[in-house]
């Protein structure tokens, strides 16, 4: 097997190693619970601490380590400067942590950390096994490639999650907008009928709508609680919906009407989306079909005939 065929196969090895090790486990082993809920005894500090995945001992404080160091060096570079319009640079990928859904509990930092980590891991690894295998002018070009792909790894993860948050949200909220409309008809108020929605259906727009019912018990506006949400998910259904809320309870607009209305409108935007990605489906079609199925059909059609048709001398 030739040199770079078996670094690139290293290189994926333990690329694959240090994402098992990182990645929280999901499953639960239900008996060794119980049977240590019966023996269990006081435990030392130490104990505790070994007791935690590799992960959360080790990788997780060491990337903590390095994200204050960027934020120390960005704040340097920042002091000189006058202070910029708009969200820092911190704010902002905070804010798309949240629109994501906050996957894996990334904080900020954890994010900035996570990036500087894999470009490093990533990097090092691929210019150390091509050094090794006696590519060593290749080793800076796919040091180089691994670093940008450890860097922008975490960005398209926290894109991909956060435009499937939104297509979610979108999907759920005429259903939302129907039960709205059916419990404010059934003499709820606006605000008990979101709560009664929230207790009976669980999907990101429900969870919003919970966070909003939250921040209002605590004494925030409707008005805030409402437009908060729309920066949090940026779904343009959703901030048309919560814009005609805010306008008619501005003008003393009947909320039940309004309701109404925006629910007969998400009706017929999610109809028009269906028809328009079932005419999206004839050319998405035209590709496999002329690849795989008619190169197929025709082998299953003319290869019977094919040996009659060589015995005559005949070709196609």
């Amino acid at each position: 097997m030739p040199p770079l065929a078996i670094s690139l196969l290293a290189g994926i090895g333990i690329i694959l190693v240090f994402v098992g090790l990182y990645l929280p486990r999901t499953g639960r082993d239900v008996v060794a619970e119980r049977l240590a809920s019966f023996t269990r005894t006081a435990r030392t500090l130490e104990e505790l601490e070994l007791q935690q995945p590799f992960s959360e001992r080790v990788l997780r404080p060491l990337i903590r380590r390095m994200a204050d160091m960027m934020q120390r060096a960005q704040a340097s570079r920042q002091s000189g400067r006058k202070k910029a319009q708009g969200p820092s640079g911190i704010e902002a990928i905070q804010l798309r942590l949240v629109m994501a859904g906050n996957p894996y509990g990334w904080t900020a930092s954890d994010f900035m950390g996570t990036k500087a980590f894999a470009a490093l891991v990533l990097g090092g690894i691929l210019f150390f096994l091509m050094t090794v295998g006696g590519k060593g002018a290749l080793g800076l070009v796919f040091g180089g490639i691994g670093a940008a792909m450890g860097w922008f790894g975490p960005d398209l993860i926290v894109r991909s999650k956060m435009q499937a948050r939104q297509k979610a949200v979108q999907r759920s909220l005429p259903d939302a907008l129907d039960l709205l409309v059916i419990s404010v008809e059934a003499g709820l108020g606006f605000d008990a009928a979101i709560a009664r929605m929230v207790e009976k259906k669980d999907n990101p727009l429900t969870r919003e709508f919970g966070r909003v019912i939250a921040e209002m018990r605590v004494g925030r506006s409707r008005r805030e609680a409402l437009k908060d949400m729309i920066q949090r998910t940026n779904v343009p259904d959703l901030n048309n919906f919560v814009g005609a809320i805010l306008q008619a309870e501005q003008l003393g607009v009947s909320v039940t009407k309004v309701l109404g209305v925006q629910a007969d409108q998400m009706r017929t935007l999610r109809r028009q989306r269906a028809e328009e990605l079932a005419a999206q489906l004839q050319l998405k079609m035209l590709v496999p079909i002329a690849i795989f199925i008619m190169p197929s059909l025709c082998v299953v059609i003319i290869g019977p005939l094919w040996p009659a048709m060589a015995a005559q001398g005949l070709s196609i």
